[in-house]
């Protein structure tokens, strides 16, 4: 008799934590299909970036948004202290089209 409720109790526990488990998968289902749609809202509300300007501000570089007049970042190398190629490029402003690129220029004449 003691085996067959102790064979009940194994089973009862076992159905218990497997309906526990399936619950807990459903769950973190449900959760992270709310993020996708979430994050799918984000993405298509966002607007993609068209690129930035390096231009000349106060005798320093500047960078500015793709539209040329809204400013990024302001930044401390100094014009003459660029080659006299890269200056006349600012002067015009130079157009860098992506992030890598543009941390790339800041990085290499940066001191």
């Amino acid at each position: 008799m003691r085996k067959r409720y102790c064979i009940g109790f194994s089973i009862a526990v076992f159905v218990f934590v497997f309906f526990l488990g399936v619950g807990y998968q459903l769950s973190y289902q449900y959760v992270m299909d709310r993020q996708e749609e979430d994050a799918v809202t984000t993405k298509g509300m966002a607007q993609k970036n068209e690129g930035y300007y390096l231009k000349e501000l106060n005798g320093y570089v500047a960078v500015y948004f793709s539209d040329q007049e809204t400013l990024y970042e302001l930044t401390e190398i100094s014009l003459k202290d660029l080659p006299e190629e890269v200056q006349e490029e600012v002067r015009n402003g130079k157009f860098v089209e992506t992030m890598r690129e543009l941390y790339g220029f800041l990085e290499n004449y940066s001191s």
